[in-house]
C-alpha cells in the first residue's frame, strides 16, 4: 500500500502511524519523499499526534531490531539537511573519530549552511560543535584545521580575490618547500581560518599554476608528519570535492 502525492499530510501521517511497524512500507512511501515533503509530513506528524517522526524512526533503530539500519536511514532522511549534518557530526566524534566526515561537512558546504549545522547540533544536543572538536582526546592535528576552518565560515568574505590567492600561495610555498623541514604550521591555519573554501580553492589552484605541481603533491612526502598529512586531505577535499565524494561512495560499496 503506498499513498499518493495528492493526499493531504493528515491521512499520510496516519497511514505511516498505523504502519510504524511495517518497515516495507515506510521505505515505500517515505524512501521517494522529497525534502519539503519529508518536512511537511513530519511537522504534521507532531501536531497530530505530539511526537517527533525523526525521534520515533531513530529509538527504532536503537532498539537493536532487525530493522534498525533501514529505520535509521529513514529517520535520517527525515531530517532537514543541517540537522542530517549535526547528527553526522556527532556520530563522528565517537571513537573511532572519523575525521573525515567531519573534514567533509566543513569544506564541502556553503558557510549558511555549516551556521545552521552549528545551530542545529546545539539545538539536539545542548552542546557546542566547536568546543567537542578542541576537547578530542588525544590531540590531534585534525583538531587545529577543523577549528580553522569552522572560523572562516564564521567570518570570511564572500568575495574571492586573485591577489589574495597569490600572496596566500606564495605565503605556503615560501613556509613549505621553500625551506627545510616540515610546513610551518601556524602560516596554514591562519589561512584556513581567514580565507572562505572558495579562495582557498583558487589559492591552491594558483599554486599550481606559479610552481608547476599542486601543493597536494609537496605535502606527499614521507618524511612529513601527521599535520601535514591532515593538510593534504583537507586540500584534497577543497580542491575536488567530486572525486572526493566518489572515494567514499566506493569504499562504502560491498565487493562484488
Amino acid at each position: 500500500m503506498t499513498f499518493s502525492r495528492s493526499e493531504s499530510c493528515e491521512n499520510i501521517c496516519k497511514e505511516i502511524h498505523k504502519y510504524l511497524g511495517d518497515v516495507v512500507f515506510l521505505i515505500q512511501n517515505l524512501a521517494s519523499l522529497s525534502q519539503i515533503e519529508c518536512k511537511k509530513i513530519r511537522d504534521a506528524y507532531t501536531e497530530i499526534y505530539g511526537e517527533d517522526l525523526v525521534q520515533i524512526l531513530g529509538n527504532t533503530a536503537m532498539a537493536g531490531q532487525e530493522s534498525s539500519r533501514t529505520c535509521a536511514a529513514l529517520s535520517s532522511l527525515m531530517l532537514n539537511p543541517h540537522e542530517r549534518d549535526a547528527e553526522v557530526a556527532r556520530e563522528a566524534l565517537n571513537e573511532p573519530i572519523n575525521f573525515k566526515a567531519l573534514v567533509e561537512i566543513f569544506t564541502c558546504r556553503k558557510s549558511s549552511h555549516v551556521l545552521l549545522l552549528l545551530q542545529a547540533y546545539r539545538t539536539r544536543f545542548r552542546r557546542q560543535l566547536d568546543q567537542d572538536i578542541a576537547k578530542i582526546e588525544p590531540p590531534n592535528p585534525y583538531q587545529k584545521i577543523l577549528m580553522a576552518l569552522s572560523a572562516s565560515h564564521k567570518a570570511h568574505s564572500a568575495d574571492i580575490s586573485q591577489h589574495i590567492a597569490k600572496c596566500d600561495a606564495k605565503r605556503l610555498h615560501q613556509t613549505g618547500e621553500g625551506k627545510s623541514g616540515a610546513i610551518d604550521e601556524s602560516v596554514v591555519i591562519e589561512i584556513l581560518s581567514k580565507r572562505s573554501i572558495a579562495q582557498l580553492n583558487l589559492t591552491f589552484s594558483t599554486y599550481n599554476h606559479i610552481y608547476g605541481h599542486t601543493y597536494t603533491s609537496f605535502l606527499k612526502n614521507e618524511k612529513f608528519g601527521e599535520f601535514e598529512d591532515a593538510v593534504r586531505m583537507v586540500t584534497k577535499f577543497i580542491c575536488n570535492p567530486p572525486k572526493q565524494y566518489a572515494k567514499v561512495l566506493f569504499n562504502s560499496l560491498p565487493l562484488l
